[in-house]
């Protein structure tokens, strides 16, 4: 019975250190692309967000590409998309 209680003391223990243990900065770096109505396109290829104390799953789930499009008054549309990656 003691050495049961110990096992899973221990089990619990080890556990709560690996779930602790994978939260670190992570960075985002995106790609972010506008293309405007009058089709001029600008490209920004340095664009970064640190995330602090985080697992991964989280960073993965925050870190991600994205696209939107705004329609102006007169109809015209610019489109910004975000290629990004975890780092």
């Amino acid at each position: 019975m003691k050495i049961m209680k110990q096992f899973t003391l221990l089990v619990f223990a080890a556990l709560a250190l690996g779930l602790t243990a994978c939260k670190k900065d992570r960075q985002c770096k995106c790609t972010v692309t506008t293309t405007r109505p009058d089709g001029s396109v600008n490209t920004d290829l340095d664009q970064k967000t640190t995330y602090v104390e985080i697992r991964k799953s989280d960073a993965k789930s925050r870190c991600q590409n994205y696209e939107t499009v705004t329609v102006n008054r007169n109809g015209g549309t610019t489109t910004t998309k975000g290629e990004c990656d975890l780092n």
